[in-house]
């Protein structure tokens, strides 16, 4: 069984910053590719950035400059720094894993972490 834990949503005023922690327990036998995304209320799930094994990273325009990827591969843990919040990037955060395990490649999602950008 593979977990994913995430922590460090909360509510944050225009401007401010915050950072999202996930990490993953479990039968893992290698991380392939890490990613959040997410979800604003009446909308779909999309991806805001995403970060590969070797530690390539790729951003959704809207958060180029603001919003920092980063992942500790020995810890299994993956972070998202949001930095210049705006109220438009209230969502539900989802971290996802691309994992290899002892069951072949699997794809595990966070529980969710609710980010409130608001004065």
């Amino acid at each position: 069984q593979v977990q994913l834990v995430e922590s460090g949503g909360g509510l944050v005023q225009p401007g401010g910053s915050l950072r999202l922690s996930c990490t993953a327990s479990g039968s893992i036998f290698s991380i392939n590719a890490m990613a959040w995304y997410r979800q604003a209320p009446g909308k779909q799930r999309d991806v805001v950035a995403t970060i590969t094994r070797g530690g390539s990273t790729n951003y959704v325009d809207s958060v180029k400059g603001r919003f920092t990827i980063s992942a500790d591969n020995a810890k299994n843990t993956m972070y998202l720094q949001m930095n210049s919040l705006k109220p438009e990037d209230t969502a539900v955060y989802y971290c996802n894993f691309k994992l290899r395990t002892h069951l072949g490649p699997r794809t595990y999602w966070g529980q969710g972490t609710q980010v409130t950008v608001s004065s």
